[in-house]
């Protein structure tokens, strides 16, 4: 007679749950065609965080809701690229990241055109309008994240943006910024010092 089987070694493992970003087939298909409900409901989906992210590296309103609907403008016409089985949020971001790229490299360029030379190039001081996520913190203690971001270099910011506000794992970081997971690592561990030094630093002028 054999011996009784434990039933924890005998039952299968529940696999992970699929992530909520993970896009169907069906829904792929469906905005590949150009469906226009479909792309209503994606936009509405993730247009939040989009806004947010760009919101955080931008320190402006105004540059934020503009990029924001670039990315989507983007997404569109680049969703036949995107890989059956992928999620939704890395690819976004990465999109996000092109464009925030892009649009600086304009306004460089802009730096060179006596008729277009304006104070809007580079950074703005931040806007009182505030995402959904941004107006269930304190304005005090958002604007002092916010200006301590800003002072943070680019890399470096986008690094704890992505982490630390975003969700996104190290992985996800490396792949969206192009660098070595380390690389990735670094850059959150040395931004989360640099951004505690410059919030004492901006409590102390307040």
């Amino acid at each position: 007679m054999n011996p009784p089987t434990d039933p924890a070694l005998t039952d299968p493992v529940p696999a992970d749950p699929a992530p909520a970003d993970l896009i169907s087939p069906e829904l792929l298909e469906r905005l590949t065609a150009g469906e226009e409900r479909a792309w209503f409901e994606f936009v509405q989906e993730y247009e939040g965080r989009m806004y947010g992210y760009l919101y955080r590296l931008e320190g402006n309103s105004e540059d934020a809701l503009d990029l924001t609907q670039e990315v989507f403008y983007r997404a569109w016409r680049s969703i036949r690229t995107f890989r059956p089985g992928e999620r939704a949020l890395p690819w976004l971001y990465q999109v996000a990241r092109n464009t925030q790229i892009e649009s600086h490299r304009r306004k460089q360029l802009q730096r060179f055109s006596l008729e277009q030379a304006r104070e809007d190039v580079g950074f703005e001081v931040t806007s009182e309008k505030r995402s959904p996520a941004q107006a269930a913190e304190s304005a005090d203690a958002q604007d002092r994240v916010q200006r301590a971001l800003l002072r943070l270099p680019p890399e470096y910011r986008e690094a704890v943006v992505l982490r630390f506000m975003e969700d996104l794992s190290y992985d996800e970081i490396a792949q969206i910024q192009g660098v070595a997971l380390g690389t990735a690592k670094s850059r959150v561990f040395r931004a989360k010092e640099q951004l505690a030094d410059l919030l004492e630093s901006v409590a102390d002028v307040n």
